[in-house]
């Protein structure tokens, strides 16, 4: 079938129509939902919002059923590691038997804690409202909720199962999803996440890589008047691999780092012997990871030759490169033509940021990530969304859901492609 063949049949506008009366209703609940503060680390949160979800979902076939995370670790600011326990995870599995299998994914959790300021919708005008989670991502949830519930009335939906997996650790790096992320998108076709478009629509392709990693230094404590001579200083040591760590930036097309954090330190007469510093780097291609490990224990080498000064360093690559690889590009062209039926005009442009979608391809499953709501300003208390993007994504999703069920979206050949582009690598 050509491009031009595209159309959208009578019983396919029927089922898109009937969402025009689901615009109040969607909003209610959307307005609801951002009040429920679910920070990533705000437990009580995170569990009231896991039940509204689950209330949401439950309407749909299938089983809902709420998996633990693996543990994850954590350097204290004493330098300690610890365990790191994070939520349930929420997932729908629906006709696993199908011949089609999709991965649809969310996160439930935003960076705003439960002490932060910003805790409540309002509306900044008829078709923007303001509020924590309204974008990234509670609005692409309610999206997703309501096109599958709009494609259980479609003729051709017993070809598609799918899994539905809403993390409660997306904004930390998915470090207790990651597992789960590698398995469904392991043994689906294809993947639509929903996180959060621009304002005018504008979607994400190629994604860069991303990790994030804790250095602990140990140095020794000394009186920093009567015997500063005898003490290790570990602070001085992390200004140093903060500096060598700065001057790597540059150095290899599209690898970034960047200290986000020391801790250390006390009274200002000890010579300080423990600093963390944590950072996060960004990569374009798969092989950068092996140039950033190598340079990184260049510099640790270094500062471990020091007298009196230990480093070790934690954490690891959270989120492969995503490159805009043919199957992926499929998948995006499913989306330009299904947004070109309705009338919706798709772009998309790289992205240095990453989700879950990252994930999802590491995992050999081809995928679109930003199926999600109209918005913008995510991560601060200006986060928005445009309001009428919950009806526009809806239906796009409906479509493109419908198409791939008739077979004029092919997720078998997607997933073929994405076969051989992983195993050419």
């Amino acid at each position: 079938m050509t491009p031009h063949d595209l159309q959208i049949k009578n019983d396919e506008s029927q089922i898109l129509k009937t969402l025009d009366d689901r615009y109040e209703s969607m909003v209610e609940t959307l307005l609801s939902w951002s009040k429920i503060n679910s920070g990533s680390r705000n437990r009580d949160g995170l569990d009231q919002m896991r039940a509204a979800l689950i209330k949401k979902f439950e309407d749909l076939p299938g089983d809902i059923t709420t998996p633990p995370l693996t543990v994850g670790e954590y350097v204290s600011p004493k330098g300690e590691k610890q365990h790191l326990h994070f939520a349930p995870a929420m997932l729908l599995t629906v006709r696993p038997k199908a011949p089609i299998q999709l991965v649809l994914t969310g996160h439930y959790d935003t960076v705003f804690p439960a002490e932060s300021h910003f805790q409540a919708p309002e509306y900044l005008d008829d078709e923007t409202v303001n509020g924590p989670g309204v974008a990234d991502m509670k609005g692409g949830i309610l999206v997703m909720a309501e096109a599958l519930s709009s494609f259980e009335n479609s003729a051709h939906k017993n070809r598609v199962g799918y899994s539905v997996l809403l993390s409660p650790d997306e904004e930390i790096g998915s470090p207790g999803s990651s597992a789960l992320l590698h398995k469904l998108g392991k043994q689906s076709h294809v993947g639509l996440t929903f996180e959060p478009a621009l304002a005018d629509g504008s979607m994400a392709g190629a994604r860069k890589g991303s990790g994030n990693f804790a250095l602990i230094i140990k140095g020794k404590a000394a009186h920093a008047g009567r015997e500063h001579h005898l003490g290790r200083n570990a602070i001085s040591a992390m200004s140093e691999f903060t500096v060598a760590l700065d001057k790597l930036n540059g150095q290899r097309a599209g690898v970034t780092f960047n200290m986000a954090k020391i801790d250390g330190g006390g009274a200002l007469n000890v010579v300080p012997d423990l600093a963390i510093g944590r950072f996060n780097v960004r990569m374009q291609e798969t092989e950068d990871m092996d140039w950033i490990r190598s340079e990184l224990d260049a510099i640790i080498r270094e500062i471990n030759d020091k007298d009196g000064i230990s480093a070790e360093l934690t954490g690891d690559f959270t989120r492969p490169p995503k490159p805009m690889a043919p199957a992926n590009a499929m998948v995006f062209d499913w989306v330009k033509r299904a947004g070109n039926l309705l009338g919706q005009n798709i772009r998309w442009n790289p992205s240095g940021g990453v989700c879950e979608g990252n994930n999802l391809w590491a995992s050999g499953c081809p995928n679109v990530d930003t199926l999600g709501v109209r918005g913008g300003d995510i991560h601060s208390d200006r986060e928005f969304i445009k309001l009428p993007s919950l009806i526009e994504r809806s239906k796009l999703t409906t479509l493109i859901l419908m198409k791939i069920a008739s077979g004029e979206f092919d997720a078998q050949k997607a997933k073929a492609l994405a076969h051989s582009e992983i195993h050419s690598c």
